[in-house]
């Protein structure tokens, strides 16, 4: 079983990727932020809760996060592999994830962290925004906070992974492919 965390500050390119590596790898993605927007999109009390902390640019707290996720896991055990999307943004969420992915036998494989600086993300939110609608994908001021918020409170899990050789940092920019031949590359090897 391939477990991936595809890693990366908002507007790195995750989810497009994502797309991909399910293709080829036949990997079950789980997205938090697909998770989030359909609960908020059908305005559950846990959709509620994490709407007022995304529309300030804050984290979700971990209890809803990890509910959420294990709820997913749980109901694809059959799955050849799972790619972790904008999860885990903490080293307690890093550590909830070994809990529940040693629970059912198997373990992360790697993290894979698309490195984009953040002018190149803020114009790529921008741009999402314009045609997504999402109010906090057309504020530069909340942009800019989540992507403080990633530096300050997500890139320790790079370096928790890295101290068992799973931590892997593949450039972000250029096109679509040429990205996923980098992650491919990576994928192949494990």
């Amino acid at each position: 079983m391939i477990n991936l965390v595809l890693f990366g500050p908002p507007g790195s390119g995750k989810g497009t990727q994502a797309s991909k590596l399910v293709e080829k790898y036949h990997l079950i993605h789980i997205s938090t932020g697909d998770l989030f927007r359909y609960e908020m999109g059908n305005d559950t009390p846990l959709g509620q809760q994490a709407k007022s902390y995304i529309a300030k640019g804050e984290l979700v707290p971990d209890e809803v996060t990890i509910g959420m996720l294990r709820n997913k896991v749980e109901a694809h055990q059959d799955a050849k592999g799972f790619i972790f999307d904008g999860f885990p943004r903490t080293i307690r969420q890093a550590q909830a994830l070994d809990a529940l992915l040693t629970g059912i036998g198997t373990s992360v494989s790697a993290l894979i962290a698309l490195q984009v600086d953040d002018e190149e993300i803020v114009q790529r939110i921008k741009l999402r925004g314009a045609s997504s609608g999402r109010p906090d994908d057309s504020d530069e001021n909340v942009i800019r906070n989540r992507i403080e918020v990633y530096k300050n409170e997500t890139t320790p899990v790079f370096d928790y992974y890295a101290q068992t050789g799973k931590s892997h940092s593949v450039n972000g920019i250029g096109s679509i492919a040429e990205i996923f031949g980098r992650l491919a590359d990576i994928m192949d090897s494990l």
